[in-house]
Formats: C-alpha cells, structure tokens, sequence
C-alpha cells in the first residue's frame, strides 16, 4: 500500500513549468483534485500536503532541496512517520520514455537521474515505486542539462495535464497496490 508520494522537482518559479519539474507537476496536480493544501515543513526540507485518496490517507512531499539534493528529505521523512521505501512512490521526468508516456515500476537502479540517485542513497533501498513521465530526448547537440531545464511549450503542458488527469483516475488503484493498469 503506497502511503506517500514524492514529486521530484526544483524550487523556485524559474523551474516551476519546466520538463524536470513534471513529479512537482504531478503532486501539486493530486494535491487540487483532492482539495490538499501545501504547507512548508522545514523538519522535512520541503512542502508536505495530506489528502485521501480511495479512502486512504495518502501524503504528498515536494522536497525543497532542488532536485539533486531531494533525498535528505525523503529519507527524514520516511523516518519520521516510519514509512517502508515501498510505502513509497516517486514521481518524476524520464529522458527515456517519449513526451506524454507514463510508467510505472518497482526497484530498480536510478537511470542516470539525479534525484533518484540521492533518495537511493540516503534511504539505502532501491525498493520504492517510481512513476514516469516521458520527457523525451533533447534534439542532437542540445545539452541534456539545458533540455530538462527548458520551459515546457503550451501543447507539451496540456499533454502532461491530460497524463495526470489519466493517472488520478486510477490512483485510488495505486494507493491499493493495483498497479496493473500501467506498468512497463
């Protein structure tokens, strides 16, 4: 049963509608749907939000430790409410996958994202649930840095917006452990 949702992302409004924001994208989209306010946890680095979901509490983390920093503050969060790592899922861009695909998947390594690089090595575990979104690949020559820090074009945040609307439908299912409907 998931019991916590990570969006990964950075602060600050020059990130805010940017590629690598789509995890903060995601979690601030949950947080409208179910009526969840944000507030500011500096015991947590970031912004926490609580919301039910399919009838069961669910939390929401933003860690406000950019991006590359975000696992000193899930790690503090997961010991705090004594969370397992596969209470949780992250959710976050992915190179990999093209624009508009979404996955979702248990374990596994961190892919080159940096986020992920640090959750797994303050938590120790590689066990936790990750939910992609497809960013796609920067054009030949484009640095990969300079891509995912891009603003995101009107058609490219009207098709995250209808990922997510697609994702919250089912995510009273996710919460469960359902996970059939979308995974790799």
């Amino acid at each position: 049963m998931i019991k916590l949702i990570v969006g990964l992302g950075n602060p600050g409004r020059q990130y805010e509608k940017t590629r690598h924001n789509a995890g903060f994208l995601f979690v601030d989209y949950l947080a409208g749907v179910a009526g969840a306010g944000w507030s500011s946890s500096g015991q947590f680095s970031g912004e926490v939000a609580e919301c039910n979901v399919g009838g069961c509490k669910l939390m929401l983390l933003k860690p406000m430790t950019f991006m590359n920093k975000s696992g000193m503050s899930v790690g503090k969060f997961l010991r705090y409410y004594k969370f397992s790592p596969e209470e949780m899922l992250v959710a976050h861009d992915d190179l990999e996958l093209f624009e508009g695909l979404v996955r979702l998947k248990r374990d596994g390594g961190h892919g080159g994202h940096n986020g992920l690089r640090d959750i797994i090595a303050h938590i120790d575990s590689r066990d936790f649930y990750r939910l992609r979104f497809g960013i796609g690949r920067p054009v030949a020559g484009e640095k990969v840095a300079d891509y995912v820090l891009s603003g995101l074009s009107l058609d490219a945040q009207a098709g995250l917006l209808s990922v997510f609307e697609e994702v919250a439908k089912n995510m009273a299912d996710v919460v469960v452990g359902n996970f059939a409907f979308m995974s790799d």
